[in-house]
Order: structure tokens, then C-alpha cells, then sequence
């Protein structure tokens, strides 16, 4: 007997063929610069990588040595995954003889966290408060934790995708709205299935010693410089990386896009004793935008965000406000070090079908104990996932990861094929069956894999590192050049950029202390 989402896909497909198939996708990919000695690199970020203020495609995270490539959005795999690779190769032609660090788990840390540099972003209002920020973070988590790098997978399905589904769905309601419901949706639905991607694509399982205490953390010895979970997945999304104790208590409804913007408004605008006693302005200069649980939307942290593209000045929830859901971005994804770029197509694909069909399936509503749930499966999955007595916890019950993960794959699968058979040159199927590979054979997955060269090779984490570092540096001197068209793309923002932060700093009217009242203001 067939599923809903069988019936769902059936409506869908028998009309257009194509209706899956087209939906935009865009990388953004994070890595640390290294010196050739592997540790973190404390050089200010590159003057020939443009201003990391305004340039679209290289720009930086929490640090000045962490790097932030960012592709536009495209209808195919292969095209975001060239421009990722030509950054890439424009990135390491200018970087002298510094390298990319491959893994999320970082490369040697300074034994002070003052000695993590902060991303400057110029003396613009907008750029100053880019860096307060981040200061604010290093003050509430430590700077280590913030040096952990990732890889987030923005996407939307396509336009003609939405006014078939409001059809077969029966649905009389604004289109907008219609839209906005259907993404919360699939966002309650990755949270509840989503510690699968960190089974599949977890590859953080080790961490150099130079990161911090193994008794703390609750790990184990490896070698005499790493820290390891046996059947560790992604150490980056358990509770020693972003999945931090301090945000654990803070709950973000998922059941309505105005249930989400009022929940993350009212932690903007609470104050947190904790944060209080760090201090906001304190001898003249700023230590974090405000002594709230949030400081700003982007400060916490969820595998999945509902977003809108913003507009110049707007916040994350004004947005939303505005024009409703546009797309998802997840960012439950480790740096894959067997791909010099973090990701691959595979990859990609399985997860662009994943995503539809966490939209399709149905997804009631998450209360607190399902949202409990949620994140005990993911902190499960996240340190023993390829454990073969691993059980979470579904609706109340206990089920064993490997039966829940091949019945997910199942449908996965079904939505796949769909894809295929809208685009002939798809080959979304196949990667659904990689998949299924992995899910059988834990031992295949890249986490299983890392821990596995680090035995047979008797190396430890960082020099092993550092060996995929150099490869990689290598495969991207060897590979073809970039388009010459896209590479006076990347050389043209680079130039703008530096005009466009300048222009700013200039037009810049107000104080600082005026820039921030007035930003904030507008989330009253």
C-alpha cells in the first residue's frame, strides 16, 4: 500500500515530470587558515582576498583566520560545487605559504584564547558591530569553540514546485503563507530525522589535544595528541561543540513562522544574569552588543534556519516578518576531509532530496517533549552513532537507529527517483543507494574512516590533518584553472569590495553607542 508521500509525489509528478527538479542551491564553506606549521594562523585576513565586509564570495566568520567561501545559489549540483572548487583555487594562489585546514575540529590552538584573532570588519558602524559580536561570543562560549568549522547547504525548491503542491494539497490560503507553513514543516521534520545526515556525512570524531582537556569533554585517549569518541560521528554537533549547554535551555518554537520570530525576539530582548556579569561597555570599549540570552538572531544556533534574503540594515526576523519563509539553510555538516572542497555532489543530492522529503511528509507539531527528543537523538548520533546498540527515542519509543535510518532512506529514495525522472541528467538515485551503503555498513562512513587511517597509521589527528591539508593544497595547484570569465569575477569583487567598504566607513553619520540604540529599536 502506498505511503501519503507516494500519493503526495504521484499528485505531484503526473502532470510535470519536472516539478522537483530545479530547486536552488547554494555552499557556504568555512575553513581555518594554517601556517606550515599547522597552527592557526594569526595574519589579518588577506589583502588579496578584498575586504571580508562586502565581498560576496570570500569573506570571514568568527576569526580573522576563518575563512567563509560562499557560492551563489544554482539549479544543478555541479554548477555551486565548480564555483566552490574555482574560490577555492583563487583562495590558495594568494595565501602564500599558508594552507586551508580541512577538518571542522580545528588545527593547533593557541594555549590563550585571547590569542584567537577576532574578524575585523573596518571601522564602519556595520563592521564594528560584526566584531563586537563576535567578542560577545568569545566571552559567553570561548574563542576555541568558535574556530570549529562547517559547511552550510542553503535550498529552495523551485517556483513551479509550490502552486502544484497548494493544489494538491487543497489549499485556499495565501500562497505565502502557504509557503512559510510548508518550510516550518520541513524544518520540524529535519529536526526529527536529521541526526541521520550526522551518521552519514559526521566526520569529527577526533580533535587534537591542543583543543582542550579529554576529562572535561568526556573523551577518550587515541594517541598521545588526540581526543576521540569510539563511535563518534560529529563531535561538532555534540554538546562540546555548537550544541552547547548554555543554548540548550533555550527553546525555539517550530510550529508557525510567527511562533519562531516571537520566540527569537523575546531571547533577544532577555536579559541573561550570566551575560550581565561579563558586562556590555565596560572602560570604553564594548564586550558584547547586550547582556541578553541573544544577542543577535544569528547567535543561536539550530542544525536547520527557516531564512529570507535581507535586506541592507534588516534583521533575520524582520525579514521573515516581511515576505515569510524563502528557503532553508542547514547546518548540521562537517568539512569532509576526503573531499578537498568539503562536500561533493553525492552528498548534495542526498541531501536536496532529503529536504523534500522532510517538506512532504507530514509533520505535526513539535511540543517541548518532542523538541527534547530532538535533541536527544541528535547528541546520541552525534557521539555514538555507529554504536550497533545505539537506540532514540521516536514518539516515546525506543527504536534502533539502523531500522529508523533505512526507513527514512526508503522514502528518501522515492523522492529521489522523482528527481531523476524530472531531469534525465539526475542522478539523484544513486546517491540515495551510497547512502544506503553507509547506513548498512557503518564502517564506510567518514567518521569510521577517519578513526580508522589514525589506528593503521598510528598518527595522530593533527599530523594527520595536516597530511589532507597539503594533498589538498596540492590537488587544487593541479587542477585546471578556473573559467577565465569567472576568475574576472573573483578578481572584480575582490577590487569593489575594498570601494564598497570605504564608501560605507564614509557615509557612516551616526556614533557607534547611536548605531546600536537604533538597531536594536527596531526589534521592540
Amino acid at each position: 500500500m502506498k505511503s501519503e508521500l507516494e500519493h503526495r509525489l504521484a499528485a505531484l509528478c503526473t502532470a510535470d515530470r519536472s516539478v522537483l527538479a530545479g530547486g536552488q542551491k547554494g555552499i557556504e564553506k568555512e575553513a581555518l587558515r594554517v601556517g606550515e606549521d599547522g597552527m592557526l594562523s594569526t595574519t589579518p585576513h588577506p589583502a588579496q582576498l578584498g575586504s571580508a565586509l562586502t565581498n560576496p564570495y570570500i569573506t570571514t566568520d568568527f576569526s580573522e583566520a576563518l575563512l567563509e567561501f560562499v557560492t551563489p545559489a544554482y539549479t544543478t549540483t555541479w554548477e555551486a560545487l565548480r564555483v566552490l572548487l574555482d574560490i577555492h583555487q583563487f583562495t590558495c594562489t594568494r595565501l602564500g605559504h599558508e594552507l586551508l585546514w580541512p577538518a571542522s575540529m580545528p588545527c593547533g590552538i593557541p594555549g590563550d584564547d585571547a590569542d584567537i584573532p577576532l574578524a575585523n570588519y573596518g571601522t564602519s558602524n556595520v563592521g564594528r558591530m560584526k566584531t563586537v559580536y563576535r567578542r560577545g561570543l568569545g566571552h559567553r562560549y570561548g574563542r576555541r569553540m568558535q574556530t570549529i568549522a562547517g559547511v552550510h547547504f542553503n535550498y529552495s525548491l523551485p517556483e513551479v514546485f509550490w502552486t502544484a503542491f497548494q493544489q494538491v494539497m487543497e489549499d485556499d490560503s495565501d500562497p505565502g503563507d502557504f509557503r512559510s507553513a510548508r518550510y516550518m514543516g520541513l524544518v520540524r521534520n529535519f529536526r526529527r530525522t536529521g541526526w541521520l545526515l550526522l551518521y552519514l556525512f559526521g566526520a569529527s570524531p577526533a580533535l587534537c589535544k591542543s583543543f582542550g582537556d579529554g576529562q572535561q569533554l568526556r573523551l577518550e585517549s587515541l594517541n598521545d595528541r588526540t581526543w576521540y569518541e569510539p563511535y563518534g560521528t560529529s563531535l561538532r554537533m555534540s554538546d562540546l561543540g555548537y550544541n552547547n549547554q548554555t543554548q540548550s535551555r533555550l527553546t525555539i518554537g517550530l510550529n508557525s513562522i510567527d511562533e519562531y520570530i516571537r520566540d527569537l525576539s523575546r531571547a533577544i530582548r532577555t536579559p541573561e544574569p550570566k551575560y550581565e556579569a561579563i558586562g556590555v561597555k565596560v572602560g570604553g570599549e564594548y564586550r558584547q552588543l547586550s547582556a541578553n540570552v541573544l544577542q543577535i538572531e544569528n547567535e543561536y544556533y539550530s542544525p536547520i534556519r527557516p531564512k529570507r534574503v535581507i535586506r541592507s540594515g534588516e534583521r533575520p526576523t524582520a525579514a521573515l516578518r516581511r515576505g515569510g519563509v524563502e528557503y532553508v539553510e542547514v547546518r548540521a555538516l562537517d568539512l569532509n576531509l576526503f573531499d578537498p572542497c568539503g562536500i561533493n555532489q553525492n552528498t548534495m543530492r542526498f541531501i536536496e532530496a532529503f529536504l523534500v522529503y522532510c517538506l512532504l511528509a507530514d509533520s505535526p507539531a513539535l511540543d517541548a517533549k518532542g523538541l527534547e527528543e530532538t535533541k536527544f537523538n541528535q547528541a546520541a548520533t552525534a557521539r555514538r552513532g555507529r554504536d550497533p546498540a545505539l537506540t532514540l527515542r521516536r514518539d516515546g519509543a525506543e527504536v534502533p537507529l539502523k531500522s529508523w535510518a533505512r526507513e527514512i532512506v526508503n522514502d528518501v529514495e522515492c523522492v529521489a527517483g522523482e528527481i531523476d525522472r524530472g531531469d534525465g541528467r539526475a542522478r539523484y538515485r544513486e546517491s540515495v543507494e551510497a547512502m544506503r551503503t553507509l547506513v548498512d555498513a557503518p564502517e564506510l562512513t567518514p567518521s569510521a574512516r577517519i578513526i580508522a587511517d589514525l589506528r593503521d597509521e598510528n598518527v595522530g589527528f593533527f599530523d594527520y590533518t595536516m597530511a589532507v591539508a597539503e594533498g589538498h593544497r596540492n590537488y587544487f595547484a593541479q587542477t585546471d584553472a578556473p573559467d577565465p570569465e569567472r576568475l574576472r569575477v573573483l578578481e572584480q569583487a575582490v577590487r569593489e569590495s575594498v570601494h564598497q567598504q570605504r564608501a560605507i566607513e564614509e557615509a557612516d553619520e551616526l556614533s557607534f553607542d547611536e548605531y546600536l540604540e537604533r538597531y536594536f529599536a527596531k526589534s521592540q
